[in-house]
């Protein structure tokens, strides 16, 4: 008898926490809405982000481009550094191409 009596009481506590707990989770952690554009529903180019070394080193005349905006002052951030990143690589391959030649194994 005894350990039935425990046995619910211990049921009546768990649920009573589980319901108290649904209630006060709004008040503990209220939920906030994600920010949305107005009218496109499009990401604007700031929040999504700079574009990363793999984009640049595709794309090497748009990496130049944002090279040449970051000496003036007109770029900043990340997109400056992956950009340097990409061409530097990429010059340094066409360097090492240009002195090995084309040997033959």
């Amino acid at each position: 008898m005894m350990q039935r009596k425990s046995v619910v009481i211990s049921s009546v506590v768990l649920v009573a926490g589980f319901a108290i707990g649904f209630v006060l989770r709004p008040v503990i952690d209220p939920v906030t809405a994600p920010p949305t554009s107005v009218g496109s529903g499009l990401v604007p180019a700031a929040i999504a982000g700079p574009r990363g070394t793999q984009y640049f080193a595709a794309n090497l005349d748009e990496a130049r481009k944002i090279i040449v905006g970051c000496r003036d002052g007109s770029v900043r951030g990340d997109e400056c550094a992956h950009a340097e990143q990409a061409v530097e690589t990429a010059e340094g391959r066409s360097n090492t191409k240009r002195f090995l030649g084309s040997r033959p194994h």
